[in-house]
């Protein structure tokens, strides 16, 4: 689940970089993907 919303934040944020659209937002959608992908590796794939 997590990795579905850190690839939308990033494609949301490479349509923001190709647009020139939210100026700020988009490199906080950027770090949020990260973020989210990060927790998940560091989580694994165990489900409690």
């Amino acid at each position: 689940m997590l990795l579905i919303i850190a690839a939308v934040l990033i494609v949301l944020w490479l349509l923001g970089l190709i647009g020139s659209v939210g100026g700020g937002f988009i490199h906080l959608l950027l770090i949020i993907a990260v973020i989210l992908v990060i927790v998940h590796l560091v989580r694994g794939r165990s489900r409690i």
